[in-house]
């Protein structure tokens, strides 16, 4: 039991998720922009929502990069808000996505669509969690 006392507390593994959930949602709003018509009518969406979407997707990438990194006594505060509102935001498009797969029921969605319901998984830590991991 004691052995396991011994294994030092390593505070920025939540890097191990936040990193390629960053990544990811960075490189699909990338590969949105330049915003066009014909991009959002082929999902059947209007461009304004096509536009919130992409947009979302890059900075929600970036600022759960950034809220991770904000992690100093007087700036926890911050980046853990940021945090949480970038997983709220994660959380948001994910549901859009998978919602407009229209699927059957929920246990399609997690049976074959796994990838998206990880994305949301990874959101909705964020949106609870936040920063915490840092506190004493």
């Amino acid at each position: 039991m004691n052995y396991i006392k011994k294994i030092p507390n390593f505070k920025a593994a939540n890097f191990l998720i936040r990193g390629p959930l960053a990544i990811v949602f960075i490189l699909q709003g990338l590969s949105k922009l330049p915003l066009d018509l014909s991009d959002a009518e082929s999902f059947g969406l209007p461009i304004s929502v096509w536009f919130f979407v992409a947009w979302g997707e890059l900075l929600s990438g970036v600022g759960l990069l950034i809220g991770g990194l904000l992690v100093t006594e007087n700036l926890n505060v911050y980046g853990g808000a940021l945090t949480r509102f970038c997983g709220i935001v994660i959380c948001g498009i994910m549901t859009g996505v998978i919602l407009m797969q229209e699927p059957d029921s929920i246990i399609d969605v997690l049976l074959y669509d796994n990838f998206h319901v990880m994305m949301y998984c990874g959101g909705l830590f964020f949106a609870l969690r936040g920063n915490r991991v840092y506190t004493k």
